[in-house]
């Protein structure tokens, strides 16, 4: 008779592996349904936990995993800018778009949710993470572009930027998912220099940057 496999050992997890199996499966059902469409039994149900093992880790309830989540979220999308500072710029700039799409195409109607707001969970918290976000992509660029001390004019051109990057996925999101992605990317890396372009009409330090990128493209 052939001897049956053994049963794998149960292992209880960790609390910080527990946490983050309870914020992934909260993520997954956020990045397919708005806030107000998520419950804690949802969340439970998702990670095959009790609703009071939930409880247990997050208090505070629903807004508490709420906010967990988007600075998980929030966490994922500032690494999508972190590229090595070699090569042209447009093309590290690409790179990181594609980085950035590819998580907006993962969490497509959570995404939606989280930047346009509106949300019975959204607080003055949640929009400091979000923003958090937005200038942490601005900080980046900035390092991309090796300004070290980056003017009114320019500052405002890469927030601007960041701000059209943000308009243009929700579109995309609402216009199923069209364009083709790597024609979104490109044409928003279009978009980057030609808003460079305009504004150095009007600033030096941006003109010279701009002499600059052309040189090492």
């Amino acid at each position: 008779m052939t001897p049956s496999a053994p049963t794998p050992a149960y292992r209880r997890l960790s609390v910080e592996e527990r946490r983050t199996q309870l914020l992934t499966a909260a993520l997954t059902l956020f990045a397919h349904r708005t806030p107000e469409d998520v419950s804690l039994d949802d969340v439970a149900e998702a990670a095959g936990v009790s609703r009071p093992l939930v409880y247990r880790y997050f208090p505070g309830g629903k807004q508490q995993l709420y906010e967990a989540s988007l600075r998980s979220a929030a966490e994922e999308l500032q690494h999508c800018f972190d590229e090595p500072l070699d090569g042209p710029l447009l093309h590290r700039l690409a790179r990181a778009l594609d980085r950035y799409l590819a998580f907006v195409d993962q969490h497509d109607t959570g995404f939606s949710a989280l930047l346009q707001g509106g949300s019975v969970v959204e607080t003055s918290r949640t929009t400091a993470i979000v923003d958090g976000v937005r200038r942490a992509a601005a900080e980046h660029i900035l390092d991309h572009l090796e300004v070290t001390d980056p003017g009114l004019h320019l500052r405002m051109t890469v927030r601007m930027w960041i701000t059209t990057v943000e308009a243009a996925s929700l579109i995309w999101l609402d216009e199923g998912k069209q364009p083709p992605v790597d024609d979104l990317r490109d044409w928003l890396v279009e978009q980057f220099a030609a808003a460079l372009g305009v504004t150095a009409a009007r600033d030096a330090q941006t003109a010279a940057l701009v002499e600059q990128l052309a040189a090492d493209a």
